[in-house]
């Protein structure tokens, strides 16, 4: 009778999974463009998205947290590991973790994809510049205008 035996993975294997892109979720900053090209990173594709369960909340940044009476959107995107490593390290991001989630994308197809989210919430006022940047960008991807009005309503 033979026996498998494991071998350990090659750098060639080790250096494909780390190329390998994953599908993420963006709701807040990482939605616009160069704040990706700030860290080197440009989408190949980018898809508007909702992810229900969830809340948003701008205390001062986008931050958001389960419940069963909301829905957020963002963006769907391809990104390797490499590249969400920069994009989360950047100066001023804060602390996120990542969870899987499950996104509907505009055609009513359902996504697997990871979303980086904060542990706690800060309780801060929030930060108006910021605030006028995430309404702007809702805009220009056409988000529902329910949603919208909702970001407006942390002026």
């Amino acid at each position: 009778m033979q026996t498998a035996t494991a071998t350990a993975p090659s750098a060639t294997n080790n250096a494909s999974a780390a190329e390998k892109k994953i599908a993420v979720f963006f709701y807040g900053s990482f939605m616009r463009r160069e704040v990706m090209a700030r860290a080197g990173y440009t989408p190949d594709h980018i898809e508007v998205a909702k992810l229900n369960g969830f809340d948003i909340h701008i205390d001062p940044h986008a931050n958001i947290s389960r419940s069963d009476q909301h829905a957020i959107y963002g963006i769907l995107v391809s990104a390797t590991h490499a590249q969400l490593h920069k994009l989360y390290a950047m100066d001023g991001v804060g602390v996120f973790l990542p969870e899987a989630v499950l996104v509907q994308t505009t055609d009513g197809k359902l996504q697997p994809a990871m979303c980086y989210i904060p542990p706690a919430r800060s309780n801060q006022p929030a930060d108006r510049e910021y605030l006028e940047r995430l309404i702007s960008v809702a805009v220009e991807y056409g988000f529902p205008e329910w949603y919208v009005a909702r970001l407006t309503r942390f002026r």
